[in-house]
């Protein structure tokens, strides 16, 4: 597999397969969402919009980076989230990085949005595609983003069905300028618990695909079985 990593800023042309990462925060908190029973996520391009979805649709869930604000029902914190009732609940979210990221990338024919929470199930997606080539969105700090570049890289090689040791993966992101602000509290709208929940290896089963459903970018989870995919020994 031909895997190519680039910023959102040198995204050329559109790519066939593109798996957009953003360990600290957005793509943590999206994988969370749907663990706590959201349908679907709605990702907007501005505040504006996601306010203006909110105000169409009152139900929906909208959430940002940073501290909370009026109109908006949570922060894009997975520690925050994680007690939260989203049942059937349709999610807005924007941020700084990873939603840029994925619309950036809408019209590739495969989207995948990544955290190591579901690195394993990304990885499967990819090997089951059976992509010549993949590129990887480093979202954060236009591309230079330590947390997420080890990620991505963790999942490419995954994706080729090696046995991989996570530890160097992880110690890199742990080290990472947003960890650090995330633990120190240079950043808002944090929980304690945050970075320790982003680095929670394959957490959860699922993908995560994103696809233009009705004019907007949507994600949804992907359900992986366990050995999806994987390279014949």
């Amino acid at each position: 597999m031909d895997a190519r990593f680039l910023s959102i800023e040198e995204l050329a042309e559109v790519p066939s397969v593109a798996v957009v990462v953003d360990v600290m925060r957005a793509f943590t908190v999206a994988a969370w969402a749907f663990d706590r029973g959201a349908e679907r996520i709605v990702l907007a391009e501005s505040l504006d919009e996601a306010l203006a979805l909110k105000a169409r649709h009152p139900d929906w869930v909208a959430l940002k980076d940073g501290p909370s604000a009026p109109g908006f029902d949570a922060v894009n914190s997975p520690g925050l989230l994680r007690s939260a009732d989203l049942g059937g609940r349709t999610v807005v979210q924007k941020t700084t990085a990873g939603t840029v990221g994925a619309l950036a990338v809408k019209e590739a024919s495969l989207v995948l949005c990544a955290g190591f929470v579901v690195a394993e199930a990304t990885a499967a997606v990819l090997r089951a595609r059976g992509a010549d080539g993949v590129t990887f969105v480093v979202t954060g700090e236009n591309g230079r983003a330590e947390e997420d570049l080890a990620c991505a890289q963790y999942i490419a090689r995954r994706a080729t069905g090696a046995a991989t040791d996570p530890a160097d993966y992880l110690r890199r992101a742990a080290g990472s300028r947003a960890a650090e602000e995330l633990a120190t509290g240079v950043r808002q709208g944090v929980h304690p618990d945050d970075v320790a929940l982003c680095l929670e290896l394959d957490r959860f089963p699922f993908a995560v695909v994103a696809a233009p459903e009705d004019s907007l970018m949507v994600l949804r989870p992907c359900a992986v079985s366990p050995g999806v995919g994987d390279a014949a020994n």
